[in-house]
């Protein structure tokens, strides 16, 4: 019993865990920004390209895509009445508007780019709190960028900055960090003027026509641009955050196995210990006319048993417990409701990682008994119960 209940937390550990990985992996998805396209072009080597490049065309013209709004995002400098700020600049076309669903995030002011001869900004909540800003301010937004293939004149540093001016239109908050802190949107002509270019765009966001395919349409796309240019899906757009998860989520099983084997040395001692307790027994066996293999088969069905028993306890606590932690929040991010996006551990059971645990669980243990049946194999043969 010390041996199953040993395996049987190991394995109820190894559940829970990638359990609550797996419900990470989903607030991501779930999480994904309205800014972030269903699919992207980009260059494959370089940062900007012409969007009327033939093979562009001819990608872009399929009838399964609804909307492709042209964007150029660079890093720039962002100033306010004395207080500056570096942030991420991108501009962005007409279309960008439907593409991402924008009106529904402006907590303040609307989205507008441009009316008139007058350039607007749309900014992140969290910079406009950090430079002070409101919506319709009388005072302009100033943003510096460094002129491309320019050389700084150490004498007048100013002359190797672009300035461009913009107005509040809006504020916006998705709730990410990556934008609300970082993030201002521009018209894609005054984009083009701040960082110097004259057609070309950094990516092309697209978004397909409702219950398009877009593992299809990313693959046709593909085949016409070739090795160009990267057609890039909303997980792909996200590569390093489902990078990181999903390493931490394998180093943490491979640790989980690590102490597995370390509680599957249980079983050593127990069978070991079981063969030095049934001496007799075997030895009774034997004048029954018990052969050899049938006595190891017995303790190796022995190992078995503890093995499998464990694995199978352990994999009912374990999503016992995520069912719990699932409908009851047991197990909370923070004292404090509201800090996080959510306010528990998430937690999602996958069949595929139910199956690869009790895979490695019943592997170790076999290879555990082998040790204790091989001892107890010679001694039969050495004649050692007689």
């Amino acid at each position: 019993m010390i041996s199953v209940c040993g395996i049987a937390i190991a394995t109820m550990a190894m559940v829970c865990t990638l359990s609550v990985f797996n419900g990470f992996t989903e607030i991501v998805t779930k999480t994904f920004s309205s800014f972030d396209p269903q699919l992207q072009i980009v260059p494959a080597k370089g940062k900007a390209f012409d969007p009327g490049d033939s093979l562009i065309q001819k990608a872009t013209a399929l009838p399964e895509i609804d909307i492709v709004s042209e964007a150029i995002e660079e890093n720039a400098l962002l100033r306010f009445e004395g207080r500056q700020l570096p942030v991420v600049v991108k501009g962005v076309s007409g279309q960008f508007e439907h593409l991402a669903s924008i009106d529904s995030l402006i907590l303040e002011g609307e989205f507008k780019l441009k009316e008139g001869d007058v350039y607007y900004g749309v900014i992140g909540a969290g910079l406009a709190m950090n430079l002070r800003v409101r919506a319709n301010l009388v005072s302009n937004l100033e943003i510096y960028a460094p002129k491309r293939n320019v050389k700084v004149n150490l004498s007048n540093p100013a002359t190797a900055f672009t300035t461009e001016y913009a107005s509040i239109g809006g504020i916006f908050a998705l709730n990410q960090q990556k934008y609300d802190e970082q993030l201002l949107l521009i018209s894609i002509e005054q984009a083009r003027t701040l960082f110097r270019y004259d057609r070309e765009v950094t990516s092309l966001d697209i978004k397909l026509k409702n219950g398009i395919s877009v593992d299809a349409v990313q693959k046709q796309m593909e085949e016409i641009l070739g090795d160009n240019y990267l057609v890039k899906n909303r997980f792909q757009q996200q590569e390093d955050s489902y990078r990181m998860v999903s390493i931490e989520k394998w180093v943490t099983f491979f640790i989980l196995a690590f102490i597995l084997v370390i509680a599957v040395f249980n079983i050593i001692g127990s069978l070991s210990m079981l063969i030095i307790d049934k001496k007799e027994d075997i030895r009774i066996l034997q004048n029954m006319g018990a052969n050899n293999n049938l006595i190891v088969k017995i303790f190796m069905f022995e190992g078995w048993m503890i093995s499998i028993s464990g694995a199978i306890v352990g994999l009912i606590l374990g999503l016992i417990l995520c069912l719990l932690q699932q409908y009851f929040g047991l197990l909370k991010l923070g004292e404090t409701p509201g800090a996080f996006i959510i306010d528990a551990y998430p937690v999602q059971v996958q069949i595929l990682d139910i199956i690869a645990v009790f895979a490695t669980v019943c592997s170790i243990g076999v290879v555990a008994i082998l040790y204790p049946v091989n001892s107890l194999r010679k001694r039969l043969i050495r004649s050692d119960f007689n």
